[in-house]
C-alpha cells in the first residue's frame, strides 16, 4: 500500500499551502496596514483577508463539475498554478487592488484543494487505511501553519520586515506541489473507469496497490458507476458443496454460486438460505429498536456490520483469499483493450465479443466466482454476445498470483444469474451483483462455534454465514432489460455514466440522505466555535502572562503574537497524529462522539471563566488549558472527520458535484461565523459567544448520534449501497 500512501502525502501538500497562506496573511496584515495606511479603513483591511474566502466560495460552486469533467488530477494541477501565480503577484503587488486580485487567485487555489484533495485521497486509498490517509490534509494544513508562523516570526525580528516577501514565499512550495501533481500523482482510477479508460485505471491501481492483480477492485470500480437501484438483503451459507447440501435447507440448485480454491478438487459453494440475515433484520426493524424513531435506521445498519466485522488488518480476505473476477486478464491483453474506450472501435452500441470457447465449471482455469449452468443457458447454446459467461472465459487463476475479489473490510464481490418463469411460461433470466460480508464465525456441521482460522481456508465440514447486498449490476442496462434480452445484457462502462442528466441523480434517496449528513456536518463544524477560539487565543495567552514573559526576553508584541500562534499550532500536530492512528480503528463516528463532549466542556469552562472572577492567574491558567484542550480535540475529531465522510458517502457519478455542495456549505458557514464574531462580541459578550458555540456543539453531538453512520474499513461502493438501502428503509418506516 506504499504507493497509495505516497500519493496521499503528495496530494496533501496542497493543504500545507492552504495552512501556510492562512498563517502568513494573518501575520503580514499587521505590516500591510502600515504601508497602505489602512488603520482608518478597517473594511479594506478585512477585505484583504476575506478575499481568499470569497475566491474559495466562488470556485467551489463549479469545482465539482470541473473535476467530474476534466478529472481530479488536472484540477489539482490548476490549483498549484493558481497558488504560484498568487504568490508571484503578492510578491509584486504595488497597490491594494493588485493585492486583492492576488488574494482572489489564492482563494481559487484554496477552494480547489479543499474540495478535491479529500475526494482524490478517498478514491485512491484502500479501505483499511482510507481514514488515516484522509487525515493527512488536516496534518499538513496545521504543519503548514506552524512552518509559516516560524518563518514570519523570524522575519518579524528583522529591522524592516517585508510583507511582500512573507506572502511571496508561497510561490516556492507551490512549485514543488506543481511538480508533484504533474510528474507523480496519477489520475483517480475511479474517474478513469467512469470514462471507460479501463487500461489506464488498471495500471494506476497496480501502481497504488503494489501488485499486478487488481481484478477484484477493477470490478468493484465498475460496479460503483450506478446510482440508486433496487437492493435486497439475503443470507448465504458458504462452505464445501456436499456439507452444505447435507446440513442446510437451501434454495434451488440454480441459485448457488460456486467458489473455487487454487488447488484442484477444492471448491466452495455459496447458496441463499431462507433465514433473514442480521443486517437485513436490522434494516427492517431499526425503527422498531428505537420506538421514538429518532435514530436513523442507517446508523444501526452500518453499526450491525462493524459489530460483525473481522479485524483482518490487510487487503487479504479472511474468507476467500483466492477469489477471481470478471476483470482478470490472464495474459490476454487484447481483451482489456476491447474494454478501453480509447482503443475500442465502436459501431453504434455494439462491442467486440470476448467469448473464446466452452464454459466449464469443473475447469480450474475458469473464474473462481461461478454458478451452475442454468437450464436457460442450456436452451440457448453458446453464450450471448457480451454476456457474463463470455467475460468469465478469460478469467484465469493460479497459485499466489490468483485474482481476488476481496474488496476490503471483509467484503467480497460476486455475481449470480437467476431465472424465473415469465408470464408467457418462458424462462427469464436475471443478472445480479452481490456484496458478501462475513456474519459471525465459521461453524461446524453440527453448528458448534469455532474460532476464525486467521486467513486460512476452513477445514472440511465447516461453513460460514455471509450477509449479502444483492442488486442490479452497473453494466446491466435498465433500457436493455426492459426489452427482455436473452442473457445478461451488458453495456460498456463509459455508457453507464454517459446517459441521463447528472442533476437528477441528486434526488436519489441515498444521495439526498448522504447530502443531509455531509452538509449538516460541514455547517455544524463551522458553528462549533473554531474560528472564535482561534480569534481569542492570543488574548487568552496574553492574559496567562506569556506575552509579558516574551517581552522580558526582548521580543516585540507583534513577534510575541506570532510566536504564541506558532506554539498553539505546534500543539495540534501530535493530536492529529493520534487521530490518524485512530481513524481506522475507533472509526469516524466514535471519534466525533468522544471528542465533541470535550469541546463542550472546554467552551463551558471558557464561559465560566469570563463570568466568574477567580483571580487573574487562575482565570488565565484555566482559560489556557481549555483553549489547548479545545484545539487538540477539535483536530482529532470535528476538524478532519466531516471532510473524510463527505469524500466517502457519495456515488462516483456525482461525487465531485456533491462534495462541492458540501464544501460550499463549509465556506458559507466560515464567512458567516468570521464576520458575525465581532458583532456578537459587542452584543452578547465573550461569555455569550462561547455559550452559543457550546450549544451548537451539543446539537452537533446529537446530530452525529442520530444521523452519522460509521464507515471505517468499508469500500466506497458498499457505503453508497448502504446509504441507498438505508434511505429507502427510513422512508418506509416513516410511511408506516
Amino acid at each position: 500500500m506504499s504507493g497509495a500512501v505516497l500519493v496521499a502525502v503528495a496530494a496533501a501538500i496542497g493543504n500545507l499551502l492552504q495552512g501556510w497562506d492562512n498563517a502568513t496573511i494573518a501575520a503580514s496584515v499587521l505590516y500591510i496596514k502600515k504601508e497602505f495606511k489602512l488603520e482608518s479603513e478597517p473594511a479594506v483591511e478585512g477585505l484583504i483577508v476575506a478575499m481568499s474566502l470569497i475566491g474559495a466560495t466562488l470556485i467551489t460552486t463549479c469545482s465539482g463539475a470541473i473535476a467530474d469533467w476534466l478529472g481530479r488530477r488536472p484540477v489539482l494541477i490548476i490549483s498549484s498554478v493558481l497558488y504560484f501565480l498568487s504568490g508571484i503577484v503578492m510578491l509584486w503587488a504595488p497597490n491594494v487592488y493588485i493585492l486583492l486580485l492576488a488574494r482572489l487567485l489564492d482563494g481559487f487555489g484554496i477552494g480547489l484543494v479543499v474540495t478535491l484533495v479529500p475526494l482524490y485521497i478517498s478514491e485512491t486509498a484502500p479501505p483499511e487505511i482510507r481514514g488515516s490517509l484522509n487525515t493527512l490534509p488536516q496534518f499538513t494544513g496545521s504543519g503548514g501553519m506552524f512552518l509559516s508562523y516560524c518563518m514570519v516570526f523570524g522575519m518579524s525580528l528583522t529591522k524592516s520586515p517585508s510583507w511582500r516577501l512573507m506572502l511571496g514565499v508561497l510561490s516556492i512550495p507551490s512549485l514543488v506541489y506543481f511538480a508533484l501533481t504533474v510528474f507523480f500523482l496519477p489520475e483517480s482510477p475511479r474517474w478513469l473507469v467512469s470514462k471507460g479508460r479501463m487500461l489506464e485505471a488498471k495500471h494506476v491501481l497496480q501502481r497504488l496497490r503494489g501488485r499486478e492483480d487488481v481484478s477484484g477492485e477493477m470490478a468493484l470500480l465498475v460496479e460503483g458507476l450506478g446510482v440508486g437501484g433496487e437492493t435486497s438483503f439475503e443470507e448465504y451459507i458458504i462452505g464445501p458443496a456436499d456439507d452444505i447440501a447435507d446440513d442446510h435447507d437451501l434454495s434451488a440448485e440454480k441459485d448457488k454460486i460456486k467458489l473455487y480454491g487454487p488447488e484442484r478438487g477444492q471448491s466452495w459453494v455459496a447458496r441463499p438460505v431462507t433465514d433473514q440475515s442480521t443486517i437485513g433484520l436490522v434494516s427492517r426493524h431499526a425503527s422498531m429498536v428505537n420506538q421514538s424513531g429518532l435514530v436513523d435506521p442507517l446508523v444501526s445498519l452500518f453499526g450491525s456490520v462493524h459489530e460483525k466485522l473481522p479485524d483482518t488488518g490487510s487487503m487479504r480476505s479472511m474468507l476467500f483469499p483466492h477469489f477471481g473476477s470478471m476483470f482478470s486478464v490472464g495474459g490476454n491483453q487484447a481483451r482489456q483493450e476491447e474494454w478501453d474506450e480509447e482503443s475500442l472501435a465502436r459501431e453504434g452500441d455494439d462491442y467486440a465479443s470476448d467469448a473464446v470457447g466452452g464454459d466449464s465449471d469443473d475447469n480450474l482455469h475458469s473464474p473462481l466466482i461461478s454458478r451452475q449452468t442454468t437450464s436457460l443457458e442450456k436452451d440457448l447454446g453458446p453464450p450471448p454476445h457480451g454476456s457474463l459467461a463470455s467475460m468469465r472465459n478469460n478469467s484465469l487463476i493460479g497459485g499466489e498470483g490468483a485474482g481476488s475479489t476481496g474488496i476490503g473490510g471483509g467484503w467480497q464481490l460476486a455475481w449470480k444469474w437467476s431465472e424465473r418463469e415469465g408470464q408467457d411460461g418462458h424462462k427469464e433470466g436475471g443478472f445480479k451483483r452481490i456484496y458478501l460480508h462475513q456474519e459471525g464465525v465459521p461453524a461446524s456441521r453440527r453448528g458448534s462455534i469455532v474460532s476464525v482460522p486467521g486467513g486460512d481456508a476452513a477445514t472440511d465440514g465447516e461453513f460460514i454465514q455471509a450477509a449479502a447486498l444483492v442488486s442490479q449490476p452497473a453494466l446491466y442496462s435498465k433500457e436493455l432489460m426492459n426489452q427482455h434480452p436473452v442473457g445478461p445484457a451488458m453495456i460498456h462502462p463509459s455508457a453507464a455514466t454517459a446517459k441521463g442528466p447528472i442533476w437528477s441523480d441528486l434526488f436519489e434517496p441515498g444521495v439526498k440522505h448522504a447530502l443531509v449528513v455531509g452538509v449538516g456536518l460541514q455547517i455544524l463544524q463551522q458553528f462549533s466555535g473554531i474560528n472564535g477560539v482561534l480569534y481569542y487565543t492570543p488574548q487568552i495567552l496574553e492574559q496567562a502572562g506569556v506575552g509579558v514573559l516574551l517581552s522580558n526576553m526582548g521580543i516585540s508584541s507583534a513577534s510575541a503574537s506570532l510566536l504564541i500562534s506558532a506554539i498553539t499550532t505546534l500543539l495540534m500536530l501530535p493530536s492529529i497524529a493520534v487521530a490518524m492512528r485512530l481513524m481506522d480503528i475507533s472509526g469516524r463516528r466514535s471519534l466525533l462522539l468522544t471528542t465533541i463532549p470535550i469541546l463542550i466542556a472546554s467552551l463551558v469552562i471558557l464561559v465560566l471563566g469570563s463570568l466568574v472572577n477567580m483571580g487573574s492567574v487562575v482565570n488565565a491558567s484555566v482559560s489556557t488549558v481549555s483553549v489547548v484542550l479545545y484545539f487538540c480535540f477539535f483536530v482529532m475529531g470535528f476538524g478532519p472527520v466531516p471532510n473524510i465522510l463527505c469524500a466517502e458517502i457519495f456515488p462516483t457519478r456525482v461525487r465531485g458535484l456533491c462534495i462541492a455542495i458540501c464544501a460550499l456549505a463549509f465556506w458559507i458557514g466560515d464567512i458567516i461565523v468570521t464576520y458575525s464574531l465581532p458583532v456578537m462580541l459587542k452584543s452578547v459578550g465573550l461569555g455569550g459567544v462561547f455559550g452559543m458555540y457550546a450549544v451548537v456543539c451539543v446539537i452537533a453531538w446529537v446530530f452525529v448520534f442520530l444521523k452519522v453512520p460509521e464507515t471505517k474499513g468499508m469500500p466506497l461502493e458498499v457505503i453508497i449501497e448502504f446509504f441507498s438501502v438505508g434511505a429507502k428503509q427510513a422512508a418506509a418506516a416513516k410511511n408506516n
